[in-house]
């Protein structure tokens, strides 16, 4: 072996530099502010390539020491069938400190809706969301307001209710189940809601 290979072999992992680098762990990178000779890192120059690396090497062996430093855990994998657990050491890496550039475009935002151009002609502000659930009183439960048991299908359990005589048909004076009543209108307002968003989706296109 070759005293070059040998001396490549057992560098010192403790590096001092004229300025000290700058760390970001949470994105695994080195800042190095020292000033670069640019004769050694000339085209021209036989030996740019081992520069290069030599710094390179120094400044990973920085990260590496403090990557070191940091609290470990240890966790248990298993092995499938066998049963068996192989454990691993992992470090736990800090919040990156920069700013990385995003992947993709920033999204488009969307046109606005039918009913938002209306509200904003006519100044009408929107309500807040009070969220999706309600307390019922009667079980000491919050319930969703829609949907599977919904507060809105409370209608259907009841054994007594009180029929509203302006919903009746005329005709006849026949009167209507009010839980069937209710179903009714909760379908045609699903089928409202669903006409008018492809209505909304359509306009935008």
């Amino acid at each position: 072996m070759s005293s070059a290979a040998e001396k490549a072999k057992y560098l010192p992992v403790v590096v001092e530099k004229p300025i000290p680098v700058t760390f970001d762990l949470g994105n695994l990178a080195v800042f190095d502010s020292n000033t670069l000779d640019a004769n050694e890192l000339d085209s021209s120059n036989a030996q740019r390539e081992q520069n290069i690396q030599s710094i390179v090497r120094d400044n990973v062996q920085l990260m590496i020491n403090q990557i070191l430093s940091l609290p470990l855990r240890t966790t248990t994998d298993s092995n499938g069938s066998s049963g068996q657990g192989s454990s691993m050491t992992l470090v736990q890496l800090p919040e990156p400190t920069s700013e990385l550039p995003r992947e993709k475009p920033l999204p488009k935002p969307k046109p606005p809706t039918k009913w938002e151009l209306f509200a904003a002609k006519k100044g009408i502000k929107s309500k807040e969301k009070s969220g999706k659930m309600v307390f019922d009183e009667a079980t000491g439960k919050w319930v969703p307001k829609w949907g599977f048991k919904g507060a809105n299908k409370k209608l259907d359990d009841q054994w007594l209710v009180e029929v509203d005589e302006s919903k009746n048909k005329k005709e006849g004076d026949e009167l209507i189940d009010p839980r069937t009543l209710s179903r009714t209108e909760r379908k045609m307002l699903i089928k409202k809601n669903e006409l008018q968003h492809k209505r909304n989706l359509k306009e935008n296109k």
